[in-house]
């Protein structure tokens, strides 16, 4: 059995640029330094967008309900390969048909002292397998169309969705790139 690798996070400049890395487990605090991330809205074969609840460990937004996937990528690790590496890990699932939604984006938020401060593109693309979640990372998931997803998003206000789930969601409609079943 070989060690475990320290997962190191990518710190970038304001134009995107890597310029270091630092082990995750110092990067999400009050004063947190500008970093690679992505996240995926990923759809199964009916056309309904797997979300997922945060699970009540998690270090950064806790217990919110979110897109399918999101994380960061590894140095040297395009975000595709970031995106199917995640997806396996977190939900066991295959991810296919990825494409750039919204290729620059990025965003802070704050939640009960923890900072996200991020360069993070946002995909969509499908799945395939049975979600299968790992208990350290998804609380709970559920299947919906987008109508729906954005419903119970305006209905549930406060804490319920992640901010940036949220505001992707509604860049992704502006871009007229939110499917419409």
């Amino acid at each position: 059995m070989g060690a475990v690798t320290e997962e190191l996070i990518v710190l970038v400049d304001v134009d995107g640029t890597a310029i270091g890395t630092m082990p995750k487990p110092l990067v999400h605090h009050g004063e947190t330094p500008l970093h690679r991330a992505f996240s995926a809205y990923l759809f199964d074969d009916a056309g309904r967008l797997l979300v997922t609840r945060r699970a009540d460990g998690k270090q950064t937004f806790p217990g919110m309900w979110t897109n399918t996937v999101c994380g960061h990528p590894g140095p040297g690790e395009d975000d595709e390969a970031a995106i199917a590496r995640r997806a396996a890990d977190e939900l066991g699932l295959r991810v296919r048909e990825l494409r750039p939604a919204l290729p620059s984006y990025r965003y802070r938020a704050e939640f009960r002292g923890v900072v996200e401060n991020e360069v993070c593109p946002v995909y969509l693309g499908r799945f395939s397998g049975e979600p299968a979640p790992h208990p350290a990372e998804v609380g709970a998931w559920e299947l919906l169309d987008w109508p729906a997803f954005r419903r119970r998003q305006e209905a549930e206000d406060g804490d319920a969705w992640s901010p940036w789930c949220r505001e992707q969601a509604r860049l992704i409609e502006a871009a007229g790139l939110a499917p419409t079943g």
